[in-house]
């Protein structure tokens, strides 16, 4: 029963494993190479996300892999540190640290970050990574290259091959997107048709001793080797020393925080595109993410997360099980055993054309029509820390967004202290009515008081707190003392509604749980 129960799981699982790792393998190469990581790096991620994160976590359908997301951060720690072997120490650290969380049961830490801080740093994301595009797109080392010299100097820098195969890659990934026809064909991704289209243009161009063939350092670069130790030779291992190194602690601590995030969160989402509509336990997830990451990181792999792309891919390709996640890494791991020289005829410019279009993705300018719709309190923090991300760093990015939320909270309570309004009942004359709110803090309570003390001579005020389940003691006194004094002085008769005192002595809050009373 158990064999005919694995074999179905098998059967039923290799077709969507397959496509997953047609879509994974491009990506995989072309995180790496928006990373400033050796393209390698990118497929041993994706392999050890495959087949340990995959064998690991109890999420049947997510897939774990490079992603564009921490692309930014990993290219400016290795350009920070210098050194590709030692930014592995931070990935190690990175991955011990999620093994913490998991074991801390921290894996509700996504529901802290509002959706649109989270949305504007993916978006800030998205921008970087086509910046960091156009260089291959035009066939040069660095952007700089192109602005040195006069006009006559930028054309004969441009590599117009590079320029000619982005374009025609970009065109077969929206033609692809686009017809629902194509987009049936679930064994076939736009990606991967791009790259051969690509590959075969560039041979032509290459037999033909074209100007436009592109070779050396603008093709993919990935080690070649005919025998185990060879293998083994090629695989870039930790600088241990990193660990004496503060900075390296930052930036393993930043990936530890950003990685549990967007795995996090692309959790959440694959479950609820599930068919089967099951649930995820999310702190075993973190820790199979760490114990992934510290593999990945120890024979030189870049950061993984639980990736949105693939997942989908996986569960489009009619994926239920996580067999297909493993299936996709063994995959990864036989084509570098068996093709890396297939990879190493892939041209860069079409790598970049499909981080282009995957960091426009990211970056859709209906994202930002969609907060603006939404309101300034949702719009205005989105936009910092799109902004901040971009011209600064990830990080800073996302503690302003934050701030700004938090900012934008504490005056939206500010505002929801009370309702206030004049009224006159059939039987009773005209009273000012002010209805506190729910809860109110200390942070009220300069509301609260210009409303008391701007009520007139020889009025009427009902306070209510009926509705009422928490008010902070520096409320209850502001209202005594209103009533002790400044209501006499006015002669201002107060009713109060709701009020019932129970100091809690065994915290230091000094705050008072209110319940539900009629009138005293």
């Amino acid at each position: 029963m158990n064999n005919t129960h694995i074999f179905t799981k098998l059967k039923t699982s290799f077709a969507p494993g397959l496509v997953v790792f047609l879509v994974a393998l491009p990506l995989c190469l072309g995180i790496a190479l928006a990373s400033g990581a050796p393209p390698i790096a990118g497929i041993i991620s994706g392999i050890i996300g495959g087949i340990v994160v995959g064998f690991l976590s109890n999420s049947n359908i997510s897939v774990t892999g490079p992603a564009a997301g921490l692309s930014a951060i990993i290219l400016s720690a290795i350009t920070d540190l210098g050194s590709f072997q030692l930014f592995l120490c931070a990935g190690i650290i990175a991955g011990v640290l999620q093994v913490i969380l998991g074991y801390l049961r921290s894996g509700t830490i996504a529901n802290f970050f509002p959706s649109n801080v989270i949305e504007g740093m993916l978006a800030g994301i998205g921008v970087i990574i086509i910046i960091k595009q156009i260089p291959l797109i035009f066939g040069v080392t660095t952007l700089s290259t192109l602005f040195q010299g006069n006009e006559g100097s930028i054309l004969q820098q441009i590599h117009f091959g590079a320029v000619i195969l982005t374009l025609i890659s970009l065109g077969i990934l929206l033609f692809w997107e686009r017809n629902p026809f194509l987009k049936k064909i679930k064994m076939l991704p736009g990606a991967l048709v791009a790259v051969a289209v690509a590959i075969l243009i560039n041979f032509i161009w290459i037999q033909t001793n074209s100007s436009f063939a592109i070779s050396g350092s603008n093709l993919v670069s990935i080690p070649t080797f005919q025998n185990a130790s060879e293998l083994a030779n090629i695989l870039v291992l930790p600088d241990w020393s990193g660990f004496l190194n503060p900075a390296v602690w930052i930036i393993g601590c930043t990936i530890a925080l950003v990685a549990s995030i967007e795995t996090l969160l692309c959790i959440e989402a694959s479950d609820r595109l599930d068919p089967l509509k099951r649930n995820t336990d999310t702190n075993r997830e973190l820790k199979a993410q760490g114990i992934g990451n510290v593999l990945s990181a120890l024979i030189g792999g870049i950061p993984m997360t639980s990736v949105v792309v693939r997942s989908s891919a996986n569960i489009n390709a009619g994926g239920v099980y996580k067999t297909s996640t493993i299936i996709h890494g063994v995959f990864l791991l036989l084509a570098i055993l068996a093709i890396p020289f297939v990879l190493n005829l892939i041209p860069l410019a079409t790598l970049a054309a499909v981080l282009v279009l995957v960091g426009y993705k990211l970056a859709k300018p209906v994202l930002f029509v969609h907060f603006w719709k939404k309101g300034y309190t949702q719009f205005v923090p989105f936009v910092a820390t799109f902004s901040m991300v971009v011209l600064s760093d990830l990080l800073i990015g996302v503690a302003v967004g934050l701030a700004t939320s938090v900012a934008f909270l504490l005056f939206g309570n500010l505002k929801k202290a009370f309702k206030y309004e004049k009224r006159h009942d059939l039987d009773t004359p005209v009273f000012h009515h002010i209805k506190l709110a729910e809860e109110v803090s200390f942070l009220n309570k300069s509301a609260i008081k210009t409303r008391l003390h701007s009520l007139p001579k020889n009025s009427v005020a009902y306070i209510d707190a009926k509705q009422s389940v928490y008010i902070h003691i520096d409320i209850v006194e502001l209202i005594e003392d209103f009533i002790n004094a400044h209501a006499k002085e006015k002669n201002i008769e107060v009713q109060i509604s709701g009020f019932h005192k129970k100091f809690n002595n065994e915290t230091a809050n000094q705050s008072i749980i209110l319940q539900h009373r009629k009138s005293i």
